[in-house]
């Protein structure tokens, strides 16, 4: 391998594939550095225990943009997606309520709890989709730079545009998204509380709040604007897992010629006189390209990578106080039988067994989950999403047997988790079987990502599943901070490709795909500019 490279990409997760497959496929020579053996980031199937395999970290599907889809070719590289025949299931303390399922059937279930609510659920969920269509239509675009000029101006206009076209309820239920807490949007439409925690789980998902925490609403919407197979909001299982997903897109850019290089952790990006020009890994060994762009998060690019002399004081400032945490807690679990609820017995498999499956019965429990998480360090009754991909996907498990993803908040990143981790997990197992009575004995091994052993394996500070907390304050031209909401860093040649930067977080594809974009045309502008000067 040569030692010199048009474009260094640090990260071999998702967005880094992403943005390496554009780059080479406009004949760029590429290189792409993962710090672990596998690659993938978090997005990775692997064995955690004998015979039994799982998504270690992400998941699920749905936010992968079409786009990056059909351009990586990933369905003719074995992309497949299997879609939930119900989406959601709630055991409650004495009832459940399934969300999803085919026309109606939403509605049926919230008439059991109240017919004024399944009145108001279809323009309830027109209203969202107009909003989520907004984030649908900007995911692929490059925020305007702030303070960049008369281009910039232009550009915010530009995007802008389709909000000043909207009616004047969809500006209100915009402005309400952005602003409001998940608890005051959903008063605003529902008076149950079952069917107003179907829908409040998804505003904690991944974020370290309460649904009653001002901005919640907006994560809320972050979770619908995705879709699986065309359909709109729908979420789905990855066949083989999510590592089938980053194996595809590895394929895809071996085949236009990126090197991938495993166990290749980053120590430093090399800058001179305001210019990157390339990297140096912990090895020792030193690799040149006038172009690297980042997929680790902004938290520790700046933090760790940059050296604070390339920066500007009120850069460094800015990048000491971004906002990380998400507040996760994530477990795998091998199963010798599927959980048995109390509320909906039956240890045969079924239609909520193949959906997410949520422990958060009530508004007030997720509440209280978030006020123990500050005053204890982890909630006392946590908020648990289980997932059962061997349901649908039997490739993951020996017969008769199951994984399980187990989803957890709230859990305060900054304590000491080497201490705590092993109790809490106790205590997640717990909490669901207070649910499903077998599930404790039907563990047979585990698997624990404490938000402490997320940022040591997955490089993700804080244990932030995000990149970064998903606030008004760091979203759009502000993520990760103004100026700087374009993928282009303070430094010449130095870019970012990484969920820290917009739309954000999840499985989309859209900053490594806008990354490229972006790269692209500064480098085309470079190339016009020798070109004229011959």
């Amino acid at each position: 391998m040569t030692n010199r490279y048009d474009a260094i990409i640090i990260g071999g997760g998702h967005n880094g594939l992403t943005c390496a497959f554009y780059l080479a496929k406009a004949g760029m020579k590429v290189r792409v550095l993962e710090r672990r053996h596998i690659v993938g980031g978090a997005a990775v199937t692997e064995e955690f225990h004998p015979g039994f395999r799982n998504s270690t970290a992400s998941y699920t599907v749905s936010l992968l943009r079409p786009k990056v889809i059909a351009d990586m070719k990933l369905h003719e590289r074995g992309y497949r997606i299997i879609e939930r025949t119900i989406s959601n299931f709630f055991p409650f303390q004495d009832t459940y309520l399934k969300l999803g399922g085919g026309p109606g059937r939403t509605e049926a279930e919230f008439a059991r709890f109240s017919k004024k609510d399944a009145e108001a659920y279809p323009k309830y969920d027109t209203a969202l989709e107009k909003v989520a269509q907004v984030l649908r239509d900007i995911a692929l675009q490059t925020p305007p730079n702030v303070g960049g000029g008369l281009s910039a101006l232009k550009a915010a206009a530009m995007q802008g545009w389709p909000l000043a076209k909207m009616d004047i309820g969809t500006q209100r239920d915009l402005l309400d998204i952005f602003t409001k807490s998940a608890r005051d949007f959903l008063d605003g439409w529902f008076e149950d509380d079952h069917i107003k925690t179907a829908f409040g789980f998804d505003a904690v998902v991944g974020n370290f709040a309460g649904v009653s925490t001002p901005g919640s609403a907006y994560v809320l919407l972050h979770h619908v604007f995705g879709e699986v197979n065309g359909k709109l909001g729908a979420w789905g299982h990855s066949v083989g897992g999510m590592g089938a997903i980053t194996q595809a897109m590895a394929a895809a850019c071996e085949e236009y010629g990126v090197e991938i290089s495993l166990e290749a952790p980053v120590d430093k990006v090399l800058v001179n006189n305001g210019k990157a020009q390339g990297v140096k890994l912990v090895s020792g060994e030193e690799l040149y390209a006038p172009i690297v762009a980042a997929n680790v998060g902004p938290a520790m690019l700046y933090r760790q990578m940059v050296d604070a002399s390339d920066l500007s004081e009120d850069f460094n400032r800015r990048m000491k106080n971004y906002k990380t945490g998400s507040g996760t807690f994530r477990m795998n679990v091998a199963l010798s039988e599927l959980p048995d609820f109390t509320v909906l017995p039956g240890k045969e498999k079924a239609e909520h067994h193949t959906a997410g499956i949520i422990i958060a019965p009530g508004m007030d429990y997720m509440d209280q989950a978030f006020i123990d998480a500050q005053q204890f360090g982890w909630s006392k009754k946590p908020i648990v999403e289980i997932k059962i991909p061997s349901t649908v996907d039997d490739s993951l498990a020996p017969p008769g047997q199951h994984v399980a993803s187990l989803f957890c908040q709230q859990f305060d990143p900054k304590i000491d988790w080497d201490q705590h981790r092993e109790t809490v997990a106790d205590l997640i197992i717990d909490t669901i079987t207070d649910h499903a009575p077998n599930f404790k004995g039907a563990v047979i091994a585990r698997q624990i990502h404490s938000p402490l052993d997320l940022e040591r394996k997955f490089g993700l500070i804080g244990g932030d599943i995000f990149h970064g907390t998903m606030g008004i304050d760091q979203l759009w031209a502000a993520r990760p901070v103004l100026g700087h909401g374009d993928y282009r860093s303070p430094i010449k040649g130095l870019y970012m490709c990484g969920s820290g930067t917009h739309p954000g977080g999840g499985v989309t594809g859209a900053p490594g795909h806008n990354a490229a974009h972006e790269i692209i045309s500064d480098r085309s502008v470079v190339w016009k500019a020798l070109h004229r000067r011959r």
